[in-house]
């Protein structure tokens, strides 16, 4: 998918290339944008650099003559160092330059990030995104967004070259929250299909049959579509890692407390994560929870 942007090739800093921010770093560029990408372990850009992409030192320097900064990393920590750490973005950017936080973190911070920010005359959005390493590739990501309307408008063109689904859901921190429900109904999702490609597997049946019929009733999803197959064959190739999702549902559960909402599903699924994650497993796509019903059940961990 490409989009064309504005006329004059809008200069964009993209922080962060991880499993989700390379991808959507090279979209970016595909789309005819000027990107100039930061990364904190050097060297992850390299293969951006085919596309026209410049590589800077640092936060500051990638955000020095840009109209947008993108971030995409891993948790409020990495966020507020971003911005406001040494040679942070803070210290680049001009006035006017319009944040855009694609990273999963807290509301709270980005309530903080754009209060501090807006003293800086700097704009901000937040706009997780949600679609898998498979979404940031295919450019097909839904992106939840919070913001004034007028910043949002202003994202839209990079916003676009980004993901299918653009939402507009509410004042900054709003696409945080949502990002949350996303995140706890997904912890759901995976838990059920993976008891149920199990219970399959036990009955004795004939579990990719069993899928394709399921896929034309009620029970179908992307879960089950997409992550199935992984969960029969008991191996788990990246998409998203457990590890990030047991993150994401440590902000879901402060959020629900803060409110006085009860998640059973998700303390259960958070529960399994985090004893996969100490066996080793953190890093492997989140179906991996599968290998916890299937070890529960008497199958091979």
């Amino acid at each position: 998918m490409t989009t064309e942007p504005p006329a004059g090739r809008p200069r964009v800093a993209f922080l962060g290339l991880g499993t989700m921010g390379l991808p959507m770093a090279a979209n970016l560029a595909r789309a005819g944008f000027s990107v100039t990408a930061w990364n904190r372990t050097p060297g992850r850009a390299d293969e951006l650099t085919e596309l026209g992409v410049s590589l800077a030192a640092t936060p500051a320097a990638a955000a020095a003559d840009a109209e947008f900064a993108v971030i995409c990393v891993s948790d409020t920590p990495d966020v507020e160092a971003i911005l406001f750490g040494s040679d942070g973005v803070v210290d680049g950017a001009a006035p006017g330059t319009l944040v855009i936080d694609c990273s999963t973190i807290a509301p709270s911070g980005s309530w903080d990030f754009a209060a501090r920010l807006d003293e800086r005359d700097l704009r901000m959005i937040d706009a997780p995104v949600s679609g898998g390493s498979e979404g940031a590739r295919n450019a097909t990501l839904s992106i939840f967004v919070g913001g004034e309307a007028d910043d949002v408008e202003r994202a839209r063109p990079i916003l676009a070259a980004l993901g299918q689904t653009i939402t507009h859901v509410g004042p900054i921190g709003a696409g945080q929250a949502v990002k949350a429900v996303n995140q706890v109904i997904l912890a759901g999702a995976y838990l059920g299909v993976a008891e149920g490609i199990v219970l399959a597997i036990k009955a004795g049946l004939d579990v990719e049959q069993v899928v394709e019929a399921l896929g034309g009733g009620a029970a179908q999803s992307w879960v089950l579509a997409n992550r199935s197959g992984r969960m029969l064959e008991n191996d788990y190739p990246l998409g998203f890692k457990v590890s990030l999702h047991r993150k994401d549902l440590a902000i879901a559960m402060d959020l629900a407390e803060r409110l006085g909402v009860v998640l059973p599903v998700t303390a259960l699924a958070a529960q399994l994560e985090t004893g996969l994650i100490a066996a080793g497993h953190g890093d492997e796509d989140m179906s991996t929870v599968a290998r916890s019903i299937r070890a529960l059940s008497g199958l091979e961990s």
